[in-house]
């Protein structure tokens, strides 16, 4: 029998607030160690577990310590570009810990450190660093204030590229222990805080910072995503170095050889300006020009449709409300998983025939945990119609859990394939559709049921998108899959806003 491993690391397998198993250290930096854990509470879902480092101990770090918690927590609810904060506490040994998602990816430090990006997938990662920087800048409400987060460290290392299956790769950003949240009436500490390399100069001074500083260090790292090299070098790497580095080296042009838009490097420049006021005044401002330089962008005549529901929420309590659609809860969890789908979180459609009739349904592959979690969901669907360049329906349906929060399962349907036409269709005529559930871990057979009723104006607009769809033209279906996936970032805030008023309101009338 083989002896088993010997370990210094005094938290090694150890059980944390009575929940979370740790198993081992997965990485460790100047603020402390982060371990990969069971949430035993939540059935073995594994999470991140970091602790602040016992050389820290002292009030000031405990502070700030929290204070990430506090901000990457209530951002994460915002924004899946930030990396998602779940609990707090402190062990038995008075050291702070905070419990977050999971995520297994490359930083993109590591993406870029042998090949620079190619231009088409320096915008798909750009515009979601973008879009998560954005979320922290426009702020939090914290104290009764809504304040806006300067992050303050952004570079490659505090950006994480994952694989999602919904979205293809996912960034997330990381790392929020710097950030400084903007109180009106606060005076701000004049001391520097960042990574040299990334900073920019009036925050290499200690100055007084706004959303411009974190414009300037995502201008050094879009040159290095397009380059691989440094837009800027200093005579020493000291502190006084990189402060006149910042201050007065002018940019390196970017060679020719790479051929860029003269546009992009335009944009990436006007970032690197050693004055505030140079730059792009906001990150949507950053992201409208962005947006200009997405390849095959196309023609004034592309129009997009935002169908919005008559009916907010769904509780598919009323079976008037879908007359079509048979009570067929036994029959679906008869279904077995497709041998031809990989086991992993996705979604797809896909049509039910039974006896009298084909049915439409959303097959769904997730954690047996979450699957429980929503089963006692606000239900809400939404769909999206971009005619070109290729026509094409983003089919959004979110399930809305007050503990919880939302659980996003979007998919498309390809409206130049007689399938994508046959399914709008049959989703229009029906008015309602199945959600089948499948366990990511375990038997391959459904295990959970839900119905979903579609509110008459998006029926409606279903039939007429699928006849519409037959006298447009096709082609390029990867660009109007992007411009949809940006289209679905727009909705979300809106989206959790209205359902959270829902929840509130049923809470509410419970409670009286």
């Amino acid at each position: 029998m083989s002896r088993p491993a010997i370990t210094t690391d005094p938290r090694h397998r150890r059980l944390l607030a009575n929940r979370y198993q740790l198993i081992d250290l997965v990485g460790s930096g100047a603020m402390g160690q982060v371990y990969r854990a069971e949430d035993k509470l939540l059935g073995g879902v594994t999470v991140a577990v970091k602790f602040l480092s016992q050389a820290l101990l002292n009030k000031n770090m405990r502070d700030r310590f929290e204070r990430e918690a506090t901000i990457s927590a209530l951002l994460g609810e915002k924004s899946i570009h930030i990396v998602r904060v779940r609990d707090y506490g402190v062990d038995e040994k008075e050291i702070p810990f905070y419990v977050m998602e999971f995520l297994q990816g490359e930083s993109l430090s590591e993406v870029i450190k042998f090949r620079p990006l190619t231009i088409s997938r320096f915008l798909k990662l750009t515009r979601q660093i973008c879009f998560g920087m954005e979320c922290a800048h426009k702020g939090i409400m914290f104290q009764g204030e809504m304040c806006p987060i300067v992050h303050r460290d952004i570079k490659p290392s505090n950006i994480l590229v994952i694989q999602d299956a919904a979205l293809g790769e996912l960034v997330k950003i990381l790392d929020f222990g710097i950030a400084k949240l903007v109180q009106s009436g606060e005076a701000q500490t004049q001391s520097f805080m960042g990574t040299l390399a990334y900073c920019s100069p009036e925050q290499i001074e200690g100055k007084e910072l706004d959303s411009r500083s974190d414009i300037y260090s995502l201008g050094i790292m879009m040159y290095e995503m397009l380059t691989g090299e440094m837009p800027i070098f200093p005579e020493n790497s000291s502190f006084g170095g990189w402060y006149e580095a910042h201050h007065y080296t002018k940019p390196k042009p970017i060679s020719p050889k790479l051929n860029l838009p003269c546009a992009l490097e335009d944009l990436i420049f006007q970032c690197l300006a050693k004055v505030p006021d140079e730059r792009p005044q906001s990150i949507s401002q950053l992201l409208q020009g962005l947006e200009r330089l997405e390849p095959n962008q196309p023609d004034s005549q592309q129009e997009t449709l935002v169908n919005t529901p008559t009916v907010v929420a769904d509780k598919s309590t009323d079976r008037k409300s879908q007359p079509k659609l048979p009570r067929g809860e036994d029959y679906c969890l008869k279904m077995t998983w497709p041998e031809n789908k990989p086991k992993q979180k996705i979604v797809f459609p896909h049509g039910i025939k039974a006896a009298e009739a084909t049915f439409a349904s959303l097959w769904v592959m997730l954690e047996q945990q979450d699957i429980i979690n929503r089963m006692s969901s606000i239900r809400y669907n939404q769909f999206v119609f971009i005619t070109t360049p290729h026509p094409m329906i983003l089919w959004l349906t979110v399930l809305y859990h007050r503990d919880y929060g939302p659980r996003w399962l979007p998919c498309y349907l390809d409206l130049k394939t007689s399938s994508g036409q046959r399914f709008a269709r049959l989703l229009g005529e029906l008015g309602a559709y199945w959600i089948l559930f499948f366990p990511l871990e375990g038997s391959d057979r459904c295990q959970h049921v839900m119905t979903t009723t579609i509110a008459p104006n998006q029926r409606k607009n279903l039939q007429e998108w699928a006849n519409k769809s037959q006298l447009l033209k096709g082609g390029q279906p990867q660009v109007t899959k992007r411009m949809l996936r940006a289209e679905f970032e727009k909705l979300k805030p809106a989206i959790v806003e209205k359902l959270e008023a829902v929840n509130s309101n049923a809470f509410r009338s419970r409670g009286s």
